[in-house]
């Protein structure tokens, strides 16, 4: 089956209600399996240019590469093509917006979160750097999937801060790792089954620093028969709440499955079947 027929993918973009700008950037391709968010960071604009550039540069070679390379298929070393292509590209745009930031003052400093997946063969393989999130909601369960690169993820796990106390700290904007900062960048990246019935929720921090995970939960699954709904309701609730930063959301649901070929177990149920 078309990936665009198995999946339903939505996504929206607000300013929010401080802001006079938007320096995040969305961008999904249904056809390849493709979503992409970015937040970006830096001085007036640059920010923007940051997230522009990732999605754009991303979003372009990610469907140059999977037009011609089957992502499930393994490399040489073993390793998916899906992970060799988005190391690949990942690092390509990273080295892209750090020229720019190196050679033009006026973007000095500039960089950008990552959150994204490729979605193919019955799995997602997903790649994050930075504090915008991903969650999945599979029947009754809302979980985040991805774990922030940041100072207050990293205050929670030594047990400096409790969960709640970090809710409520003052150093919510503090990332550990950027896009286009570094003359290198390590994204994260890990693959994941995917069941017919799934939702998957992108984030910047402009939703989750002001809507608690329960209440963004909640508001997936009770308007889930309506993706676009949900989405204009995820923002709607972050800018009632304060609407300090930007807020952008993708969802897409998976409705159907999408083996890599019709009757043939996807890469990871082989995997798995072949551990056991």
């Amino acid at each position: 089956m078309e990936l665009s027929q198995a999946l339903e993918f939505v996504s929206r973009s607000d300013p929010g209600v401080v802001r006079s700008h938007n320096e995040d950037a969305v961008y999904c391709n249904p056809a390849f399996g493709l979503a992409i968010l970015a937040d970006g960071m830096g001085g007036y604009n640059a920010g923007e240019v940051a997230s522009g550039m990732l999605t754009t540069l991303l979003g372009t070679k990610l469907e140059e590469a999977f037009a011609q390379t089957r992502p499930y298929d393994l490399a040489a070393d073993g390793q998916l093509q899906a992970k060799v292509i988005l190391e690949t590209e990942i690092a390509r745009a990273n080295n892209a917006i750090y020229q720019a930031a190196q050679s033009q003052p006026q973007y000095a400093g500039m960089g950008t979160t990552l959150v994204m997946a490729a979605f193919f063969d019955n799995c997602l393989m997903t790649a994050h750097v930075g504090d915008s999130r991903l969650y999945r909601v599979r029947g009754e369960e809302f979980s985040q999937v991805t774990r922030d690169h940041s100072l207050l993820q990293e205050q929670i796990d030594s047990g400096m801060l409790t969960v709640e106390e970090a809710r409520n700290s003052q150093n919510k904007n503090l990332v550990t790792r950027a896009v286009g900062v570094d003359p290198a960048v390590e994204p994260e990246i890990h693959v994941y089954d995917a069941q017919p019935g799934d939702i998957y929720l992108f984030c910047s921090d402009g939703l989750n620093d002001m809507v608690t995970d329960e209440d963004i939960g909640s508001t997936v699954q009770m308007l889930s028969a309506n993706l676009g709904l949900a989405a204009m309701q995820l923002i709607e609730m972050a800018n009632d709440n304060g609407g300090r930063d930007n807020v952008s959301v993708i969802l897409v649901r998976v409705k159907s499955e999408y083996p890599a070929s019709r009757g043939k177990a996807s890469w990871l149920t082989r995997l798995l079947a072949w551990l056991k």
